[in-house]
């Protein structure tokens, strides 16, 4: 995605309020604050975020204060506007608000905190010597929200209402039935698939729209919010489960929903002694976790559909910006928050091959720059004016000249099947992958003893480029994939010498020389080089093409490109730059130096300044000290490879190629503690963590065999533990 000025939505929707570009609404929140100091074993309880954002992986909410108002928006991953047409008019939609309006707390200061630990939310504001403050959260075990709100000073009018944007599409009706208010919200007018939301509200201490609070008498109330595609008449349904509640029933789904919190953490861990980027870990993956979880309906662009008219319509943007947040959920052990990047991918493949057909002539997949969910595709028809051209579109669909959109959807899918070797997961991908494979079967052309990419633009709009890097990269992803899936799975083990031909004749990734050095060029002919994006390193990270063994000449001029472009902060692709750099042994010094300069260039809630993208850089820093910690790449693991001997750390449950679950500690360089759960049982290959020491396998507590090496390589059992020590 390329670079647009847009400052004010900036600011707006990394706070996660982005419909107050709209309504002129604002946030102020306290500065960053450091909240620990040392690096002793510490836990999510001990972060705190300001200016929050909430979720279950599902239902979503932000919120915000101006005026005298304070708003909590909410919204869905299934709740979108489904219609396969580029009119403005499409994409996820903001399920409504719940406002409280404050009688003389115009203009008063507001902050919010959060806790990582569970996402709990507290807002305060102040004015004068009177101060309001609400407590929130969202249920991660149901869709249900719960907020209480405390005047502790003195008595407080307060207003609350229940309401949506005005949308001359949406179908809206509002309504309140003992005490109960409701809503419903549905897009069903000139859609292709139809959508509705309801919500219901319920206070259980306080009773009419314009209440006072008293001091010592909270005012509290719970939400319950559903749609259509999980229940068939939401509004029955959420009005059903708040008439039966009562204002006991919070504790327990609260302590479901610390436990809940409780196994997610535990999942994984790390600890560092940069506090800043411990934080951010952390922070990182608390993000994904509140917005991703719907199996069938990823977060879009932004995570979190604050307004009607998110930018470039809130879609899934395939050439890189929807997989980036992905990229670090399967070595932090999180599989059920990378499980829903899949089936949108898989909805739309039978578009994908109509595009194919008709588009280039193939077999197999091609898929536009933007899809939604359940097969629509939001860029349909664009109109052509600005920065759409006429080559930009294709059959209807807007490619922007890009031919590598479908085998960049293969990125986490690989991931995930090489840490987990689940062969239901792979049953699931093996239609997809097959059909990027034959795509690039059918586009290649073989001339001069080598297979050649003509006309795929690297950057959207770029023109008929010749062999770009990124798509070279994302091809051997693909290709060894395949090759994985179809032995695992016994499929079309006919078709592996074709595959296995295309890697081995495939073209080198072109090289130029930039100031005196030998750098990646982004095409063998066409755009050589680009000083506003990183795709001229994506085929080492995410596209694993380049990797620690890669001979050592390309090496060289893969840090040489890392040290010329320099992408640390990019508006585009820094979620892919710093792994980049790890992989190819860049200075680790230096990693880890920008590496928190990354972390404290952000709003207060984690979400990057400068940057237009959403959610896509969640995990910049998460999947950074993963590589860091433990590297696992073409089936070798790496621990504490890129990690400077003078720093302490750990890590629990890293997941790794092969599906090793993997613990180590290093303090003062010496590596103690290496542990490993085998899942599945596979040969494990690991680069010897004490060079020239002999290793005992302690395997299920019992001693075992001795191997020693600079690269050790040993069998392991389904579900044995084994702990390495130096002899």
């Amino acid at each position: 995605m390329k670079k647009i000025g847009l400052t004010l939505f900036l600011l707006v929707v990394w706070i996660g309020l982005h419909a107050q570009a709209k309504s002129g609404k604002s946030v102020t929140s306290v500065p960053f604050k450091n909240y620990w100091t040392k690096a002793p074993e510490r836990t999510p309880s001990d972060f705190s975020v300001d200016a929050p954002l909430m979720g279950n992986g599902d239902l979503t909410m932000s919120v915000g204060f101006q005026d005298n108002r304070l708003r909590f928006y909410l919204s869905k991953n299934d709740f979108w506007r489904l219609r396969s047409q580029a009119d403005g008019l499409s994409g996820p939609r903001v399920v409504g608000f719940v406002d409280l309006e404050i009688d003389g707390f115009t203009n008063a200061g507001f902050t919010a905190v959060q806790l990582i630990k569970n996402g709990i939310t507290t807002c305060q504001l102040k004015k004068g010597e009177q101060s309001i403050e609400s407590r929130s959260w969202v249920s991660a075990t149901g869709n249900l929200i719960f907020i209480e709100v405390n005047s502790p000073d003195k008595d407080a009018k307060i207003t609350v209402s229940l309401t949506a944007p005005q949308n001359r599409q949406a179908i809206l009706k509002t309504g309140n039935k003992n005490d109960l208010f409701w809503l419903t919200r549905a897009f069903t007018d000139s859609v292709d698939i139809p959508t509705e939301v309801a919500v219901a509200l319920k206070m259980f201490n306080y009773k009419g729209e314009t209440i006072t609070i008293q001091p010592g008498k909270k005012l509290r109330m719970a939400l319950a919010v559903e749609s259509k595609f999980k229940k068939t008449d939401p509004l029955g349904y959420v009005q059903k489960r708040l008439t039966a509640f009562n204002s006991n029933s919070e504790a327990e789904l609260l302590k479901e929903h610390n436990q809940w919190w409780q196994n997610y953490w535990n999942r994984s861990s790390v600890t560092i002694e940069d506090t800043v980027l411990m934080k951010s870990w952390y922070q990182g993956l608390y993000t994904m976790a509140a917005c991703s979880g719907d199996p069938k309906f990823p977060p879009g662009l932004f995570g979190w559909t604050t307004n009607d008219t998110p930018a470039w319509n809130g879609d899934y943007h395939l050439n890189y910006n929807f997989q980036a947040p992905f990229y670090s959920l399967c070595s932090s052990n999180h599989l059920e928050q990378i499980e829903p990047h899949d089936q949108p991918l898989l909805d739309f493949m039978p578009r994908g091959e109509y595009y194919g057909k008709n588009a280039t002539k193939t077999r197999g997949i091609m898929y536009p720059v933007g899809i939604g969910p359940l097969g629509i595709e939001v860029t349909r028809n664009f109109a052509v004016g600005g920065y759409q051209t006429n080559d930009d579109i294709e059959f209807e669909g807007l490619f922007y000249g890009q031919r590598s959109n479908a085998a960049y959807g293969l990125i986490n899918m690989a991931q995930q099947w090489r840490c987990t070797y689940d062969i239901e997961y792979g049953k699931k991908i093996y239609p997809y992958a097959l059909a990027v494979a034959s795509f690039w079967e059918d586009y290649l052309k073989f001339e001069n003893g080598r297979y050649v990419i003509y006309g795929d633009a690297i950057h959207e709009g770029s023109g008929k480029d010749k062999n770009p890097v990124l798509s070279l990269g994302l091809i051997r992803n693909a290709l060894d994939l395949m090759i994985d899936l179809s032995s695992a799975l016994k499929r079309d083990e006919e078709r592996q010498p074709k595959w296995r031909d295309i890697l081995a004749k495939l073209s080198e990734f072109p090289i130029q020389q930039r100031n005196g050095r030998d750098v990646f060029r982004y095409s063998e002919e066409g755009v050589d080089w680009v000083d506003g994006n990183g795709l001229g390193i994506q085929q080492i990270f995410p596209c694993n093409a380049i990797t620690p063994d890669s001979k050592p000449e390309l090496l060289a001029v893969a840090r040489n490109t890392i040290d010329v472009m320099q992408r640390w902060h990019d508006q585009n692709t820094s979620n892919s730059f710093f792994a980049a750099a790890i992989r190819v042994g860049y200075d680790s010094s230096v990693v880890l130096k920008e590496l928190h300069k990354y972390s404290l260039h952000t709003f207060p809630n984690g979400f990057q300044l400068d940057n237009p993208h959403g959610i896509e850089n969640s995990c910049t820093v998460t999947n950074a000290i993963n590589e860091m910690f433990c590297m696992s790449v073409a089936n070798v693991i790496r621990i504490f490879s890129h990690f400077p001997n003078n720093q302490k750390g750990s890590f629990n449950n890293i997941r790794t190629w092969g599906g090793f679950l993997v613990s180590a500690r290093i303090t003062n360089g010496v590596i103690s503690n290496v542990l490993l759960l085998s899942e599945k049982g596979k040969l494990c290959t690991m680069v010897n963590p004490w060079p020239g020491k002999k290793i005992i396998l302690v395997r299920n507590s019992k001693p075992g065999e001795v191997v020693y090496g600079d690269r050790i390589t040993f069998k392991t059992s389904v579900n044995e533990k084994i702990e390495l020590k130096s002899e």
